[in-house]
Parts: structure tokens; C-alpha cells; sequence
């Protein structure tokens, strides 16, 4: 099985995850939100009006141990950005300053960030949190269970997904970030006015429907292959 956009299959243990291609454009994961890549785009923009919920991400605080779910207080009426990472992924050490510097700009905006440690030693990837000063918190999720909430178009790290404050994807960039081209979107996003009829992200566990055809983006593909 694979990650497979706005916001990945769940994945079995020992099961390699390969860098982005130009395979299937979506995967659906029973009546959850579905991400469609058109053309194996890497950077994938919902407009406001179509956008759908998505199911709770929840899981083990990577360095409390304690739980950590998107449906908690900490998340509630913000935008949030998730990303997937690994220690073990080279990207994924490129773009870390750029996450922080985009999350330090706007965590007094309504904005927060929840990271995802994917098939990592626990102890390296707090290591990585200690080394590089990351300011938000992220699950520790070795075998991939708290991605069961998740679909994308393809299966790469990093992924960063960035949420409107209804919880909604608005962009998944399937490739490392810059800050400029991450804080322009959560700008863009926080400056949107609630949509008609919109409301807080549902319970943990709802379902949610079927995602119209989202805006693509090109972008060039900067990702990593998931260790077995």
C-alpha cells in the first residue's frame, strides 16, 4: 500500500513508499477526503468552495508520548500545516528551516503546524526536533497508522499539507518547501473569509466526501524514499 495529496493511504509495515510518479491520479480510502493529482502534479491548490473535511489525525506525541490529535484544543479554528518528515530524509533536513521560519511568521495568526514522523527511530527523530528547533509538535508514527486518515495522489517524503481553518485541505505540495512559496499559501489561506455555510472540523472519524478535481501547480519533485 502507499501514501497516496490533501491529505495518504495507510500504510503496512515493511511496505516501501517510492518518490512521486505518473501513476494513478487518486486514491480513495473508503469516504474520506480523496486528493487527485492531475498529470502527476507535485503542488495541488483546492479552490475554497470545493473544498471537503477530513478525518481526525491522531497518535503518539513524538517527544511527551503523550496523545496528539488534529481535533485537540491546541488545533481548533486555526489553520494548520502538516507535514510528513523523516530524519532519515534528506529533503526533509533541507526544508526543516523553512517549516520553522514559516511557523515562527504566523503562529500568532491563527496558524499551527502538526508534524508526522514516519518509519523513523524514535530517538534520532527527537534528535532532529532537538538539533534544529522545531517549535511545533509532530506524532511519532513509525508504521504509518495515523496516515490511515490521510490520501494523496502519490507517495512521498516530505508531503505538507496546508489546511484551512475548517480543517479543510487547501494546497498539498508533494516535494520539499521553501518558506516563501509555504508562508504565501498560509498567508493566502488566513486572509480568506469563512466560507458560506462553513463549520469547525467535523469529529474524529467522520466521513467526509469525494473531492472535486482540485487546481494543479507544476513544481519541480524534491522527495525521498521511505526505508523499509
Amino acid at each position: 500500500m502507499r501514501i497516496v495529496a490533501a491529505l495518504l493511504v495507510s500504510l503496512a509495515f515493511g511496505v516501501a513508499l517510492t518518490a512521486c510518479g505518473t501513476g494513478d491520479d487518486a486514491v480513495s480510502q473508503g469516504d474520506t477526503f480523496q486528493f487527485v493529482s492531475p498529470g502527476g502534479q507535485t503542488v495541488i491548490t483546492y479552490d475554497q468552495a470545493d473544498r471537503k473535511h477530513i478525518a481526525d489525525v491522531s497518535g503518539e506525541n513524538l517527544t511527551t508520548g503523550k496523545p496528539l490529535s488534529l481535533s485537540g484544543p491546541e488545533f481548533a479554528d486555526k489553520a494548520v500545516v502538516i507535514n510528513v518528515w523523516g530524519s532519515w530524509c534528506g529533503p526533509c533536513r533541507g526544508e526543516a528551516s523553512a517549516l520553522e521560519q514559516v511557523y515562527e511568521q504566523y503562529k500568532d495568526q491563527g496558524v499551527n503546524f502538526l508534524g508526522i514522523n514516519l518509519r523513523d527511530n524514535q530517538q534520532s527523530a527527537q534528535d532532529f526536533v532537538d538539533d534544529r528547533h522545531v517549535g511545533y509538535p509532530s506524532i511519532y508514527d513509525f508504521a504509518g497508522a495515523s496516515l490511515a486518515a490521510l490520501t494523496t495522489p502519490t507517495s512521498v517524503v516530505p508531503t505538507t499539507i496546508v489546511l484551512d481553518r475548517q480543517h479543510r485541505p487547501a494546497a498539498v505540495f508533494l516535494r520539499a518547501v521553501s518558506a516563501d512559496e509555504l508562508g504565501a499559501m498560509v498567508g493566502k489561506v488566513i486572509a480568506e473569509d469563512p466560507a458560506p455555510g462553513s463549520s469547525t472540523a467535523p469529529a474524529s472519524g467522520a466521513p467526509s466526501s469525494t473531492a472535486p478535481a482540485p487546481t494543479p501547480a507544476s513544481a519541480a519533485p524534491s522527495s525521498a524514499e521511505v526505508p523499509q
